[in-house]
């Protein structure tokens, strides 16, 4: 993978658009940083510690870079867009209308445009009930400024309670709005996926930050023996082997590939003999990547978010105590694990069946004069390809659930909190959009390479 991008830099094309992404990475990085006028940080800071058993909260600042414990201009991150996504792509399922529109060109234009006004009003409504959430968990103090724009008239103190709520959602709505546009223009002039590249960018800023903490509280710098077990000796250890078995395991996964033979027939053109070449159908066995996880985890966190509205209500109290992986009750983590099993599992068919289409290969491969050996074209073609579809899609499946319960479990059991940039999602994550920007390196390069012969 070094290798790749070293010999993608020397290209100036491939330079540019990699030059292209850092700038926009590095601009989102920048923004982390500015803080929303209206939030007192210093007190948000204390919230915020005393928040951190609220999965949904640690959920956002994840997936913001730590914008979140900030509360800077980025702080709901991209997560609105693709909660958006993902009700978008379950309303083509459900409204014919908007199936139609999901199969031209046009009407992909227009849902997209739909997906993006989604995204936005989720922003706001996120923003705001986060803030209405942090400040009941206040203890009475106001978490945010005062905002006079009206003099201090009556008006004016009537809307020093609604404006600094209103100015907050305003702002971290265009911050969302910002890292769309930002997303878009990666995928479209640089490098990967943009929204990938972003969550991605996300998660690799927490590193430094927790390879310090394994450290200063492994050799105890600056910080007391007490013999807790996060301070243990063999933590590193721990940390170190479940690290490696997670990467080398998702590596293999990744990589894997089930070739599926295509032979086609001999063709007289003319006077010219065509076909009789031999190739495959490469079907990877994990071909989902990580957006069934990343599906699952959205909606899982959808009632925490509405519970930010009513944070002392018993409906939220159910969702803690049911809907939570850091629930103190064992029939509420089993509940909650076997919810995120099948939401993994749904929405692996789901995106499988979006991204999937065997009878469009099959017609494609009968037109062509293909056909898989030993299968006739046509149904059958379709059929087969859908078999070998739907198994692999049920070996990525159980990968994923695998790699998102297993581990995080054993860390649960092994009391280890620290793990934040290295947990199974993160390193899923970060491992699929390494491999995916390398294989996208490798085919422009490999496109530049047959430019040239050509010419």
């Amino acid at each position: 993978m070094i290798k790749t991008f070293i010999n993608a830099w020397k290209v100036k094309d491939i330079r540019s658009k990699m030059l292209y992404t850092l700038l926009l990475i590095v601009v989102y990085r920048l923004g982390s940083f500015i803080p929303v006028p209206t939030v007192d940080t210093t007190k948000l800071g204390e919230i915020m510690k005393s928040a951190s058993q609220y999965d949904f909260l640690n959920f956002l600042d994840l997936f913001s870079g730590g914008s979140l414990s900030q509360f800077s201009l980025f702080a709901m991150g991209i997560s609105p867009y693709i909660t958006a996504s993902i009700i978008m792509q379950l309303l083509a399922i459900a409204i014919p209308a908007l199936e139609k529109l999901s199969k031209e060109e046009d009407g992909q234009k227009k849902i997209e445009k739909i997906t993006r006004i989604v995204g936005v009003v989720l922003a706001l409504i996120q923003s705001i009930s986060i803030v209405v959430g942090l400040q009941s968990l206040s203890n009475g103090q106001s978490l945010l400024k005062e905002v006079t724009l009206f003099g201090t008239s009556g008006f004016g103190k009537f809307m020093n309670g609604f404006t600094p709520y209103l100015v907050t959602g305003i702002c971290c709505t265009a911050g969302t709005a910002f890292l769309m546009w930002m997303g878009e223009r990666i995928t479209e002039k640089g490098i990967g996926n943009g929204v990938s590249m972003l969550i991605f960018a996300s998660i690799v800023s927490s590193v430094p930050a927790v390879v310090k903490d394994i450290i200063v509280g492994t050799f105890h710098l600056g910080i007391p023996s007490t013999g807790d077990l996060a301070y243990s000796w063999w933590y590193s250890i721990a940390v170190i082997v479940i690290v490696l078995l997670m990467v080398v395991g998702i590596v293999m996964v990744e990589k894997a590939v089930r070739r599926i033979p295509v032979q086609y027939a001999k063709r007289v053109v003319g006077r010219k003999l065509y076909g009789g070449q031999s190739t495959h159908i490469p079907l990877k066995a994990n071909a989902n990547g990580v957006m069934p996880l990343i599906f699952a985890m959205t909606i899982l966190q959808v009632p925490a978010m509405i519970g930010q509205f009513w944070p002392n209500s018993g409906f939220y109290k159910f969702v803690s105590t049911y809907l939570s992986a850091s629930s103190d009750n064992p029939l509420g983590l089993v509940i909650y694990y076997v919810i995120y099993a099948l939401l993994i599992v749904g929405f692996a068919y789901f995106y499988s069946s979006i991204t999937f289409n065997p009878v469009e290969i099959s017609k494609n491969l009968q037109q062509n004069g293909g056909f898989i050996t030993g299968i006739r074209p046509g149904r059958p073609t379709s059929d087969y390809l859908q078999r070998k579809s739907s198994r692999l899609t049920m070996f990525g499946a159980i990968f994923l659930m695998l790699v998102a319960i297993v581990p995080t479990v054993l860390l649960k059991v092994l009391d280890i909190k620290v793990l934040r940039a290295f947990g199974p999602t993160s390193i899923l994550i970060m491992i699929s959009v390494s491999l995916e920007v390398a294989d996208q390196l490798d085919s422009l390069m490999l496109a530049r390479t047959y430019k040239g012969f050509l010419n």
